[in-house]
Parts: structure tokens; sequence; C-alpha cells
């Protein structure tokens, strides 16, 4: 139901079950993390009048120091969160809703806790996690699309420098960067346009 993505890995929907409300991710390596982006997947909705509370937890010498970053909801699918500041300072705890998870240094973890819509509405959020208004899956979509066809063009070769190969098929570079560029265009005009190919 949720997936997490740091920059520069691979997306993220590997959970441990706290409790029937509360899951866990661990962020390994979180020493030089900046941002993390948590989002609905799209296989199961939110029940009617509930969202996910998100937390942030980076150890300290008492235990993991949970602070809250915002939240997910149905309308709200996903959501990029500033960590790199919160990291500094883990000893301005507000909550401790999450009873189990690993202490263990340069290990950080996300917490979603499915609560009413009308609690997630009177918390306040951790003063120094921006949240971005960026879609999240805007965002990944778009920095994937840049990876791919800059890994293709990596390829490239002219007509004089191929070797014929008759076991191999080629396609030509225009192809691919027209086909980026109209992704691109539909993504923008509509981010989930997707769904009714």
């Amino acid at each position: 139901m949720f997936g997490v993505l740091v920059a520069g890995r691979l997306v993220s929907t590997d959970l441990q079950r706290v409790s029937e409300t509360q899951v866990i991710f661990t962020i390994p390596d979180a020493d030089n993390v900046n941002h993390v982006v948590v989002f609905m997947t799209g296989t199961q909705p939110f029940p009617d009048d509930v969202g996910g509370a998100v937390y942030f937890s980076w150890p300290n010498p008492t235990g993991p120091a949970w602070q809250l970053l915002g939240h997910i909801t149905n309308t709200k699918p996903s959501a990029i969160f500033r960590i790199s500041n919160l990291k500094k300072d883990a000893s301005g705890v507000s909550v401790n809703p999450f009873t189990t998870g690993i202490e263990q240094h340069h290990i950080a973890q996300i917490g979603i806790s499915a609560e009413p819509l009308a609690q997630l509405a009177q918390q306040t959020p951790v003063a120094n996690a921006s949240v971005s208004n960026v879609s999240a899956f805007v965002e990944f979509t778009q920095k994937m699309l840049e990876n791919f066809v800059n890994f293709a063009t990596s390829f490239a070769v002219t007509q004089s420098q191929m070797i014929p190969q008759p076991t191999e098929t080629y396609v030509p570079l225009s192809t691919l960067q027209k086909w980026f560029e109209t992704f691109q265009r539909k993504l923008q005009m509509d981010p989930y346009f997707w769904r009714n190919s």
C-alpha cells in the first residue's frame, strides 16, 4: 500500500508491520539522505475518513526519536519531506507512536500510522521538515525517464561507427527522444494519463 523513495536508490515497498494500523520502513546508510518521498502505491486506498500520519526517526542514545513530518491521504497520496535538519536535532521528540523499531546508528526509519482525518488535521508537523508541493509521483517519473534516456544515449554510436551484427535490432536515437518528449508532455497535462492507456 505504501512506498518510500530516497534519491539515488530503488523504491522501497519493504515495510515492517508494527500493529494493525502502523508500519515502519528502514532506511540504511541514512547519514547523507536529505529528502524522502512517501507515497501510496495505488493498490489499496485508505478507508473513508482515514489517512496516514508520517513520522521520521533518527536514532539517539535514548532510542528512536519520532518526529511528525506530515501526512498522506487518498486525496494527497504522496509527499516529499526534507529530513536533513531533523537528523541534527533528534532530541525534539513530540510524539513516540511506535513501540518497536531498529535502534542502530546510521539507520533512519519512516513510520506511517493510520489515523482519523480529523485527528490528522489537528496535528502539527515538526517545524523544520518542509513538504514539497511537487507531486512525488511526477517528480519520480520525470527523474526515471531522464535516467533512462541518459542511459540509452550513453550507448549511441554514429552510423559509421556501427559494426554490423545480424542479431541486434537498432532504434534511432531520435525516436527515443521523441517518445521522451511526448511522455513528459502528457505527464505534465495529466499525471495519471497512463491509467487510460
